[in-house]
């Protein structure tokens, strides 16, 4: 945020300096009525309280206008992400020349005030030793606004940074998604084509049942394509649409059981996960077997967390020798939306293949 621009910042920067010079110039000469300098002219007591205010409204008027040459420093030339040691000498040099125009214009500012309420300039009411000794106390006031304003700018840097991390972790887990995502469509649609492929001459009529089909799932895939996750129910309509086409090539050889709770259809999940462990199921293990075998779809909740198996006929030994694409993208796509919160196991349990996937109910 450039402060320059911020009228905000230079309402609070007005008050500061306005505040700061009051509470440590003129409440001091007001409280201790520090005006023996100005005694040989005996003005007034009220003149020495108007001028004292004035003294100060002038000070902290002048501190407000010049602190601008240093805020355009900053915020013009004072990269905090590429620091160089030139940069702090330029600061202090900026700094300086602030410094030296402050205590140049004050005492020409201020005589007009004193030779108004005193008749005299004040080269005529101060020394230049005592002018010199005012000296340390503007530079200090000087550094409290310098250490406000570079511990702003700190903090929006650290906050820009963290921000900018976030963008771009965000910006890569989309990244990813939407390449696994582009991974498992061409995956789904090679299998099926396959499947197709085989069928053609051996029975036509259902071959384009099967196109059918496909180009319905196709079609659904490539809707959901650029979300990360679709309800329950909606998945379930995917998988079911793949099993019928599955039934077409395998025939008796391949049952499906369901147990789903009614209550969790329109729950939200990733896309597609349940489709490939099936097709998984069906292509590493159900297939390979002469006799053929069942899928069970279990679904349910427990303290929080959705539950998803998928159990298939045969052994884990099958489905390690395969290629296991679908699988290693589902283990990815639930790390890089759930985290450590998701679950996922496969595993063989009496003669069984069983694939559970655990996720967090929001």
């Amino acid at each position: 945020m450039k402060l320059i621009k911020s009228s905000k910042y230079n309402l609070l920067n007005f008050l500061g300096w306005q505040l700061y010079i009051f509470s440590t110039l003129t409440i001091n000469k007001i409280s201790y009525r520090d005006f023996s300098f100005m005694n040989k002219f005996k003005p007034k007591e009220l003149n020495l309280i108007y001028y004292t205010f004035l003294e100060g409204f002038i000070c902290a008027m002048l501190g407000f206008v010049l602190s601008y040459i240093i805020l355009v420093f900053l915020e013009t030339k004072f990269n905090l992400s590429n620091l160089k040691k030139r940069d702090w000498w330029n600061l202090f040099l900026v700094f300086a020349l602030a410094q030296t125009i402050y205590h140049i214009a004050l005492w020409p500012l201020l005589d007009i005030p004193a030779t108004y309420y005193f008749g005299s300039n004040n080269n005529g009411l101060m020394t230049l030793f005592m002018k010199l000794t005012n000296v340390p106390p503007f530079t200090v006031a000087f550094l409290v606004w310098l250490s406000i304003i570079l511990a702003i700018k700190v903090y929006e840097y650290i906050n820009e940074v963290k921000f900018t991390k976030i963008e771009l972790e965000s910006s890569l887990k989309e990244s990813q998604l939407n390449s696994l995502k582009g991974q498992i469509n061409p995956h789904f649609m090679f299998n099926s084509l396959n499947n197709i492929r085989g069928l053609i001459l051996e029975n036509p009529i259902k071959s384009r049942e099967m196109i059918t089909r496909l180009s319905e799932m196709l079609r659904y895939s490539l809707t959901k394509n650029d979300i990360n996750t679709i309800a329950l129910e909606e998945e379930i309509e995917m998988v079911e649409n793949f099993i019928e086409i599955s039934r077409i090539q395998l025939e008796d050889r391949l049952k499906f059981t369901s147990k789903i709770d009614p209550g969790l259809l329109k729950l939200e999940i990733p896309p597609m996960i349940i489709q490939m462990l099936v097709e998984n199921a069906v292509k590493h293990g159900i297939s390979k077997l002469k006799e053929g075998g069942e899928i069970v779809l279990d679904i349910k909740h427990e303290n929080k967390t959705l539950v998803i198996i998928v159990a298939n006929t045969g052994t884990l030994t099958i489905e390690k020798e395969s290629t296991q694409l679908g699988i290693k993208n589902i283990e990815k796509r639930l790390q890089l939306i759930y985290g450590e919160n998701a679950n996922f196991k496969l595993q063989e349990i009496e003669n069984q293949v069983v694939a559970e996937i655990k996720i967090p109910i929001f």
